[in-house]
């Protein structure tokens, strides 16, 4: 028991040990300060405790699927598969984001279905595709019968047992995910640390047909004191608009129907191919949103492959190339999106540039690719 208790207690600190310096230390270079939420303020504590319901398999319908199955923090928390496998191996249709850094995106979901890190934790539970469970139910009796949770949920929330909400548990999972920050990379020591060395002469090139000729800073904004590399916006790049284009109106209409009858659009972008093509117009039903995605940020873009919405682009040339011939073409193309007709050097010099934007935790994984 005593050394059941010692690893408990050696397992917590290491997890503490982890998360606090995300509370106590300077801001990596290159980011702006952390949004928290008034009603839902950073602990140590509550890190730690999020960061151990984001490991828990139980809350599956079969046991296998943790948050980290398809955020896997040894690959820069992604899973490195065009899309995700939940329960049963079943996949989805959508490419698992990174967690790094999705604390700065105004909406999370590639359709920015969920306002925040908290009312996005608790879609995935209760998707057939992802952890298959009913309800939230399971997860809250859970949490409520555990010992060890239940010390933890009253020394972070101060609440009895029987008074831990699923809306908790998705407190302490956002508490979590605010702590997976990065930046430090060789770009934001040459942008913003005044390092002339930290880029390389082709990376420099880069970062110029990336501002100029590249038209890459239109959406994947570079500030003046920090980049996030997004514009919090959605476009229609084509990507996927093929297996739609010819059934549009017949794809939309049908969804309006659904979704005015109380369908559930969580699980139906990611069980039907088809909806999961319209993007934006799955939320807003605005027709000028069809195909709409958002905007990705760049941080650790060279160690978090797939590509795209769909994964359905393998190397940083593809997603170049992509954009160097102005999408593909289709109605509802993002009027932004034009021909950049850039030379093979140019297209070099790019690449070089996005991995400069790896930062040095996640720096080891570039060479397994």
């Amino acid at each position: 028991m005593k050394c059941t208790m010692a690893i408990r207690v050696s397992v917590i600190l290491s997890i503490m040990a982890f998360a606090l310096p995300v509370l106590s230390a300077p801001l990596p270079l290159g980011l702006p300060p952390v949004p928290i939420p008034a009603d839902n303020p950073q602990t140590p504590e509550k890190i730690a405790l999020g960061k151990q319901l984001y490991e828990d398999k139980r809350f599956s319908s079969d046991g296998t699927v943790a948050c980290a199955n398809c955020h896997l923090p040894e690959k820069a928390f992604v899973d490195g598969l065009p899309v995700s496998e939940g329960v049963g191996q079943q996949k989805g249709t959508r490419n698992s984001p990174t967690v790094i850094n999705a604390v700065y995106f105004k909406e999370q979901f590639w359709d920015g279905r969920r306002p925040s890190l908290e009312e996005q934790a608790k879609d995935p539970f209760i998707n057939p595709v992802e952890h298959g469970l009913e309800s939230h139910d399971p997860i809250v009796e859970i949490v409520q019968t555990d010992p060890d949770y239940v010390t933890q949920f009253e020394k972070v929330f101060g609440l009895k047992a029987a008074d831990i909400t699923i809306d908790h548990v998705v407190k302490a999972i956002a508490s979590f995910e605010r702590t997976i920050i990065s930046g430090d990379s060789p770009f934001d020591r040459y942008q913003y640390g005044g390092d002339k060395t930290a880029m390389s002469e082709a990376a420099i090139r880069g970062l110029e047909v990336y501002l100029d000729k590249g038209r890459c800073q239109s959406c994947h904004t570079i500030g003046e004191q920090d980049a996030l590399f997004t514009n919090n916006d959605y476009h229609n790049l084509g990507v996927g608009f093929a297996k739609i284009e010819p059934r549009m109106m017949e794809i939309v209409t049908a969804f309006r129907k659904a979704k005015a009858t109380g369908e559930n659009v969580d699980e139906k972008v990611l069980t039907d191919a088809d909806v999961s093509e319209l993007g934006r117009f799955a939320i807003t039903l605005r027709p000028s949103d069809v195909g709409k995605f958002k905007t990705s940020g760049l941080r650790n873009i060279a160690v978090t492959a797939p590509y795209m919405h769909d994964g359905s682009l393998n190397t940083l040339e593809e997603v170049i190339d992509l954009y160097d011939r102005g999408g593909e073409a289709n109605p509802m193309l993002d009027g932004g999106i034009r021909v950049l007709n850039l030379t093979d050097q140019e297209k070099s010099d790019l690449v070089e540039f996005l991995k400069h934007l790896t930062s040095p935790e996640y720096a080891h994984l570039a060479n397994q690719k």
